[in-house]
């Protein structure tokens, strides 16, 4: 089954989100090589593409598991939440409509 995984990011963590971002992708590229990653990104603070020093207000990635334990377990493991990036994160399943 599909999740939403979203993080949301804490107060001034582009620092941390730089620093763990090879790590992050890492395990988004893991994923995605498995079949198993439908699409991730970050969310801008801004209302721009790049949004340079204001940041990011959190990031979103929807991947399929085997269960909302499963996928819970990733996100808890994501190394942005190691490093402090996220403030909370909130696993939920998710149904694929469109397209």
């Amino acid at each position: 089954m599909w999740y939403a995984i979203e993080g949301y990011d804490a107060g001034d963590a582009l620092p941390a989100r730089l620093a763990a971002r090879p790590a992050h992708l890492a395990r988004l590229t893991a994923l995605r090589d498995e079949g198993r990653l439908l699409l991730a990104g970050p969310c801008p603070a801004i209302d721009a593409e790049d949004p340079g020093a204001a940041g990011f207000s959190g990031s979103i990635v929807i991947a399929e598991f085997d269960s909302l334990a499963a996928a819970q377990a990733w996100a808890d493991a994501d190394p942005y939440v190691e490093a402090g990036v996220y403030q909370r994160v909130q696993v939920r399943p998710f149904r694929k409509v469109l397209p």
